[in-house]
């Protein structure tokens, strides 16, 4: 426990490589590598605990309360105070800033973002070199050299990644990923203050929009179930607006309640846009004297801002353009070319050796699509590490959405073929979703498995080893250790494993929207698809991979203009899909049938872009209550 009533634990691991090294003896004469970062981290106020493993050393680390203080003060770390501004943290003034829902002071990323502070900030501030050796390795340490980053390029440092509480992991076991009874439930408090914001953020809006799934459900299970005699013509179109409105009032209700969750948080996600991250903070620096001359001309800085601005949108439009004649070129025809050999095979074996291969085929091509996706970015002139980010989202979501849909709107346009459509939809639905979720939850248990085997046959195997052939993994941290990390499959770097959650739900947000009035039945498999999502992915995140590395998302960002994107292209292809079922000899004439699906049409994209600009995202009830609730603080 520290000075203020919170529990201090080990939430930090460094992993080092196990080194032939004797215990105890004078430290400077020895100039262990690993001993001296012991040191150094007991100097700058941590709590080490140092203990070989089976596949390497670990070094846990937690740190008192006052320590994280005292490195958010130094970050300028700016947190919600009760009278509902927020000012730079100052340890001294710890009682004026708002806690979190948990009790705690700070949230999860702003604790992770202290580690990092106080693990990169050990710096070399003697006036001379200092040398290390780690396995009879000579390191140069240099003068105002990070130590962990030294040690990292030297290799004497493997990882450092954030470790799993087991007492709170355990009960969002017991009471999130395996209460399967709950149905959409969520603890959503409880999630951001372990996992963070942008987890929470997601596991909220997957709750909420499986919730809202429900209705269309029953819409689309009432129109399979039921006749309605003489009025049967009016159903698919009633569906049509029913769905389309259904979305549009889904994400203005979201953006509210994302709004209550922020104001719960105690996050102002205007200014959270614009935080860089503690490592880069402090990297502009104003006393350099190129930059000092650079902002004391006006004229010079405007010039030289409108130049790079101009020059930045150039790239991007650049990158673009290569993106979608890349999508044109060589994607489109590839896949007219498998919706046209699967129209015209009629053995159903062929069709599924056909399909095997398609899919083999577009996993390679997506993943070198995506690669370009992530080389042009580094070339953009993007704001931030969220800028690149969603540049990568729209990029990639362009590779996808072609893949996805294109077959989708072969069968539907050219053919009119729709019993092959909705054989086509359930087939995706069904079966990729379900192999897609063995793929995803299985891959990581299968991975762990083989480090785990690997680390104890080569255990075994060493003659050396004071255990012999009785060797197991003894703690939590080494099987942490040997667990997959929560990674984005293309662009790791800007993106972490939301990046793929959000993908998979966009896609099937697509496919039940834009062909919603060929097979309404399809929402109901999306509603069981997603119940099952829910607690599949919370089992994922707590069970099978490592702790996550916060984020300080708290939005679902470039993702919420995917969603309202679709939701236009599903007022246009549903039209289409009802001008096919109601013009069945394809002369295409003006008339009332016809006239009136379009004017449906015009009124619903009124309807999607009107609701979005006049109706507020943050209701006054919410306004106000939070007002008074800081006005009673």
């Amino acid at each position: 426990m520290n000075g203020m009533g919170e529990e201090t634990g080990f939430e930090v691991v460094i992993v080092v490589p196990k080194g032939k090294r004797k215990e105890g003896g004078d430290l400077a004469e020895k100039g262990d590598s690993v001993e001296f970062l012991v040191r150094e981290l007991e100097k700058a106020g941590l709590i080490v605990e140092r203990f070989r493993g089976v596949p390497a050393e670990f070094l846990k680390i937690a740190a008192p309360l006052i320590v994280l203080g005292q490195a958010a003060a130094e970050l300028e770390l700016k947190k919600l105070t009760y009278i509902g501004m927020e000012l730079q943290f100052e340890w001294d003034m710890v009682t004026a800033f708002v806690r979190q829902p948990d009790g705690s002071l700070f949230s999860w990323y702003e604790r992770y973002s202290c580690f990092r502070h106080l693990l990169y900030g050990i710096v070399n501030k003697t006036d001379s070199n200092i040398a290390l050796k780690f396995n009879d390795k000579d390191i140069k340490y240099e003068k105002n050299e990070s130590l962990l980053k030294r040690l990292e390029i030297e290799g004497v440092v493997k990882q450092v990644f954030p470790l799993h509480d087991e007492v709170k992991r355990k009960q969002l076991l017991r009471k999130w990923a395996l209460n399967w009874l709950d149905f959409t439930w969520q603890p959503v408090d409880e999630i951001y203050s372990y996992f963070g914001s942008k987890i929470a953020s997601y596991f909220s809006f997957l709750g909420m929009y499986t919730r809202w799934l429900f209705f269309p459900a029953a819409f689309g299970l009432a129109t399979q179930l039921f006749d309605f005699g003489r009025m049967q013509f009016l159903v698919l179109p009633s569906f049509f607006v029913f769905i389309i409105s259904w979305a549009v009032f889904f994400f203005q209700f979201w953006k509210r309640k994302n709004s209550a969750l922020l104001a719960r948080w105690g996050i102002n996600y205007s200014l959270n846009e614009c935080k860089a991250m503690p490592s880069e903070a402090n990297e502009f620096n104003y006393t350099d004297p190129i930059k000092k001359k650079f902002y004391s001309s006006r004229p010079a800085e405007k010039t030289s801002i409108q130049a790079d601005e101009w020059w930045g949108i150039f790239r991007k439009v650049r990158n673009n353009v290569i993106v979608v004649l890349g999508i044109i070129c060589l994607q489109l025809p590839f896949e007219l070319t498998y919706a046209h050999l699967y129209n015209i095979t009629q053995i159903e074996v062929l069709r599924y050796l056909l399909t095997a291969a398609y899919l083999i085929a577009i996993q390679y091509y997506t993943r070198i699509g995506g690669k370009v996706a992530v080389a042009l970015i580094k070339y953009e002139n993007n704001q931030g590490e969220d800028s690149s980010a969603a540049s990568l989202v729209y990029k990639v979501f362009g590779l996808y959405f072609m893949q996805s849909y294109i077959g989708l709107f072969y069968h539907a346009v050219v053919y009119r073929n729709l019993g092959t459509l909705r054989k086509v939809l359930i087939q995706r639905l069904i079966v990729s979703q379900v192999l897609e979720n063995l793929i995803e939850n299985s891959i990581p248990y299968v991975s762990y498995n083989y480090k785990k085997y690997l680390a104890l046959h080569k255990k075994k195997n060493d003659n050396s080893s004071p255990m012999g052939k009785n060797v197991r993994l003894s703690t939590r941290v080494e099987k942490e250790f040997l667990k997959p990390s929560y990674s984005a499959s293309i662009g790791a770097d800007l993106e972490d494993g939301l990046f793929d959650d959000y993908l998979e739900l966009a896609l099937q947000f697509g496919m039940i929207m834009m062909f919603a009035c060929a097979f309404p039945l399809v929402f109901c498999f999306a509603t069981l698809n997603n119940i099952t999502e829910i607690r599949a992915d919370a089992l994922k995140l707590l069970a099978m991979l490592r702790r996550p590395v916060p984020r300080a998302s708290a939005t679902i960002g470039a993702w919420s203009n995917i969603f309202q994107f679709l939701i236009v292209m599903a007022i246009c292809t549903n039209s289409l899909l009802l001008i096919c079922l109601y013009d069945q000899e394809g002369k295409w004439r003006i008339e009332p049938g016809l006239a009136a699906i379009l004017l449906i049409e015009h009124i619903l994209l009124f309807v999607k872009f009107g609701l979005s600009h006049f109706v507020p995202e943050v209701s006054f009830i919410l306004m106000s209550t939070f007002f008074i609730l800081f006005a009673k603080k």
